[in-house]
């Protein structure tokens, strides 16, 4: 998505005529808003963390379930089942968000690249998900916002390089086999998870 993002307004809101300057400058301040969406969500989720946290069985509960939710975000990374594809594809047509993105792309404001960014930092995305489910774990607002941070610095490069290395990534199985590799840390972090959300339950139950 945030490739798709890219493409789309380096095509409509850059041009040939735009200064190296300028267009690096864009992208700056498209990934600032991207970055600024990530902190929200882990503030949010840290927060969340915080509260569940309270108990140690609901706190248990809490991470057995998220591990479960992992699980199935890295199969459907994989391609095996569609438990992120409907969610994200259902978001990402809504009249609301094409509204949102259909005036900022007709902006020629500099200011209208954050507002891509933050838009595209809310969308659904299966990485997304799991730094945030992180950011959770951390029990802490201020952590949780810091753990998305990091995860919105550590993109900048990669997509700041985006169209240098695009023909790269496509060919071959490249592509492929990073998701793949990504999909299977996120299932075994996941069993991690809910063995020691399973693991918390068991030792106040017996």
């Amino acid at each position: 998505m945030c490739g798709g993002f890219i493409v789309a307004y380096s095509s409509s809101k850059i041009d040939a005529k735009t200064s190296k300057k300028r267009q690096f400058l864009s992208h700056l301040i498209y990934s600032s808003g991207r970055i600024t969406s990530y902190v929200v969500i882990g503030m949010i989720s840290g927060f969340f963390g915080s509260v569940i946290s309270f108990s140690k069985t609901s706190s248990g509960f809490f991470f057995f379930f998220i591990g479960i939710f992992m699980i199935l975000m890295g199969f459907s990374l994989m391609g095996k089942i569609r438990f992120l594809t409907s969610l994200e594809s259902s978001l990402g047509t809504s009249p609301f968000v094409k509204k949102i993105f259909t005036t900022l792309m007709h902006s020629k404001k500099i200011y209208s690249f954050y507002g891509l960014g933050m838009l595209n930092g809310f969308l659904p995305c299966g990485l997304v998900y799991f730094f945030a489910v992180s950011a959770a774990t951390s029990g802490s607002v201020l952590w949780g916002g810091v753990t998305m941070l990091i995860f919105g610095l550590s993109t900048v490069p990669s997509l700041l390089g985006f169209g240098y290395i695009i023909g790269f990534l496509n060919s071959g199985n490249l592509r492929e086999i990073m998701i793949k590799i990504a999909s299977i840390v996120i299932i075994l972090y996941g069993i991690y998870i809910s063995y020691l959300g399973y693991m918390s339950v068991i030792s106040v139950s017996s």
